[in-house]
């Protein structure tokens, strides 16, 4: 099982760019069935979350992107993807795919991790 993120990069302030997170290897019944997200780490801090798609609860954000990012899935394609608009210098840092198997902490998923820069 692997997920493979992509869709980084360098973008101006108030820019846009999607991610997108393909899960290979994972039957459609468990990447339905469990919980998809976002996080980000930037140098010095914890990794945190930016955006999850709960099954039968529906979407969270962090309250720093609300309004501006959008978590979504194709489950055909088994992939998760991030679009993030109007970016901030402060959105900067290195974004991670997760998948938690079922909502079970104890068996989660991690994606190699893809750079977004906001800088002018």
């Amino acid at each position: 099982v692997q997920l493979q993120a992509s869709g980084g990069g360098l973008v101006q302030p108030g820019g846009s760019l999607r991610l997108s997170c393909a899960a290979s290897g994972l039957i459609l019944s468990t990447f339905t069935g469990s919980t998809l997200a976002w996080y980000r780490q930037t140098p010095g801090n914890q990794r945190e979350m930016v955006a999850q798609i709960i099954p039968s609860t529906g979407t969270k954000y962090a309250d720093s992107v609300q309004g501006r990012f959008t978590i979504s899935k194709d489950n055909t394609r088994k992939t998760v993807y991030l679009q993030m608009n109007d970016l901030k210098p402060e959105d900067t840092g290195v974004y991670y795919c997760n998948v938690v198997i079922f909502g079970d902490d104890r068996n989660q998923l991690w994606g190699q991790g893809t750079q977004v820069t906001v800088s002018s």
